[in-house]
């Protein structure tokens, strides 16, 4: 557990899901976590489970799903250098050009960590957000995914100090 928090719930599973708007078209979702400013409330995050559709199987075109998980609201689908940005996922078909080839590829930001982290981000304020933008795609795409972790109670330093970072930081 951090350091100036107090867990105030047991382990929890938050899912979500994200839809284009249309085929290739960067879309956001905000998901309210209920969190209690008042209170200091916050959410420790303990895991992220990013299940991304996969990209339409097209003839001689690079097809690509790409999605993240951040603690502010984005404009693109951040990546993992991004402060706020907690998971991403990106599922590739390669064709170079070729008709009748294809490969596919994965690629997962740390869905889940490993067993000697005791957590990997809090989120301060009552949101988190879940973006997705499909690449030459004739469908749109959409991700579902799960949150874990548990709330807890920050003291008053530690819940500004927090609330200010993730802010400022967006």
């Amino acid at each position: 557990m951090p350091t100036g928090l107090k867990a105030s719930s047991s382990t929890v599973a938050i899912g979500f899901s994200t839809v284009e708007t249309a085929p290739n078209t960067f879309s956001l979702s905000q998901i309210d976590l209920n969190l209690s400013p008042l209170d200091r409330e916050v959410f420790v995050v303990t895991a992220v489970n990013l299940d991304p559709t996969a990209p339409d199987a097209l003839a001689g075109l690079d097809t690509q799903v790409n999605c993240a998980l951040s603690t502010t609201r984005q404009t693109v689908v951040s990546n993992l250098s991004d402060a706020n940005c907690m998971a991403t996922a990106t599922l590739d078909i390669r064709t170079s050009g070729l008709t009748n080839a294809a490969v596919s590829f994965t690629r997962n930001g740390m869905e889940t960590p490993p067993a000697t982290l005791d957590y990997i981000g809090i989120i301060a304020t009552s949101d988190f957000f879940v973006s997705i933008k499909g690449t030459n795609n004739v469908n749109p795409k959409f991700v579902s995914g799960k949150l874990y972790g548990y709330r807890a109670v920050a003291s008053a330093d530690i819940f500004a100090a927090l609330v200010q970072s993730e802010v400022l930081s967006a």
